[in-house]
């Protein structure tokens, strides 16, 4: 039963990480086609539109957490403070340097977000307060 449960989790996380990834392609693209601006602050504000997205409807939904919101959203920022800088020097090296195409480097770390997101919100962010939502 709880393998079942889990895995059912892991489903509407990435299920809902889509859409979170829809709004942050739409948005890139927007930004990076008709504003015409560098890679680096497209990719920073499509991200952040997608995280924010992203957050809301895990912590509701998947993880079904009463955890603070505020507490949660601080450890999230901690992912993101590591993790945003690191990307966005390797995504600039990527597209910048080594010249790959800009869409294939955001969808290879969309794809890196969803795995390690998935891991830090289920083991750290929402650890003890998960299904807690229930029992209210």
């Amino acid at each position: 039963m709880q393998k079942k449960k889990e895995v059912w989790r892991a489903v509407k996380f990435v299920l809902f990480s889509a859409s979170a990834g829809i709004i942050q392609i739409g948005l890139f693209t927007l930004l990076n086609e008709l504003a015409k601006w560098s890679y680096w602050p497209c990719y920073l504000i499509a991200l952040v539109a997608s995280v924010v997205w992203n957050f809301t409807l895990n912590r509701r939904y998947t993880f079904r957490s009463a955890a603070s919101v505020p507490r949660a959203m601080a450890l999230v920022a901690l992912f993101y403070l590591v993790f945003t800088p690191c990307t966005t020097w390797l995504e600039h090296w990527l597209t910048d340097v080594q010249l790959w195409n800009d869409y294939l480097v955001t969808a290879l770390n969309m794809v890196l977000n969803l795995v390690l997101e998935f891991l830090y919100d289920r083991f750290v962010v929402f650890r003890g307060t998960i299904d807690s939502r229930d029992a209210k």
